[in-house]
């Protein structure tokens, strides 16, 4: 299998991210555990528009079937958009077919791709009205077919902030990964974007290198979401 989050170079042409100051996505509106405090800045990095957003990373063994989940406080959404609160809640565990690992002792690109990819869905949020954000929630728990598009959503926000990389190497460690069920494969391949799809972004990226054609496409993608699930039924 190719080592996709080796070989592949991430995209920096859209923002810049090397020279950015860590400390104002470290300290602003952020709860951040200690043991994997690294990857969740490395990722916050990448993501300048959420600086100032309430982010709480928060380990709960009450996930069931996934290893990490964005979530807005249920609490926050009846105010204003920007005291708007998100909790990214993680297993303490990676469970594998006949042990568990330590979710903080995963590869660190591992690791801050799949935070990215969550970081991804707090931006989709951020797309979205209160109203949006509960209509978001009923489909996806109702629709096989809207879960792929919006986990998708999610993949391509990341890619665009730079993190093709990281995704790659996520995704690379979940399907070339001998202690992982097949079960649990099968889904990641079915739902999320595929290592061609991501280099496809980066490519279309790469040609257009317009930042503000594609903050213009970001703004549209959560509408388009509902719209293609409205019309497919």
């Amino acid at each position: 299998m190719v080592r996709f989050g080796v070989e592949f170079a991430p995209y920096m042409g859209i923002h810049t991210y090397r020279n950015m100051i860590i400390k104002d996505t470290e300290t602003i509106g952020k709860e951040i555990p200690n043991v994997i405090r690294n990857e969740i800045i490395t990722a916050l990095a990448h993501y300048p528009e959420l600086k100032s957003t309430h982010i709480r990373f928060k380990f709960t063994r009450s996930l069931n079937g996934s290893i990490m989940a964005a979530r807005p406080q249920i609490s926050t959404l009846l105010g204003a958009q920007k005291n708007r609160k998100y909790d990214i809640l993680m297993s303490p565990v990676f469970k594998l077919k006949n042990s568990i690992e330590p979710l903080h002792q995963v590869d660190p690109n591992v690791l801050i791709g799949w935070i990215g990819h969550e970081l991804g869905h707090i931006m989709d949020y951020e797309q979205r009205s209160t109203f949006g954000i509960a209509r978001f929630g009923l489909l996806y728990w109702l629709s096989k077919t809207y879960i792929r598009k919006a986990e998708r959503v999610a993949d391509t926000f990341a890619v665009h902030r730079g993190m093709a990389s990281y995704i790659l190497a996520t995704k690379d460690f979940i399907l070339s990964h001998s202690g992982l069920s097949q079960k649990y494969k099968d889904k990641i391949t079915r739902l999320y974007l595929s290592p061609d799809d991501i280099v496809q972004v980066v490519e279309e990226m790469q040609q257009s290198n317009n930042r503000e054609g594609i903050l213009v496409e970001e703004a549209e993608i959560s509408t388009n979401l509902d719209h293609q699930e409205q019309e497919s039924r």
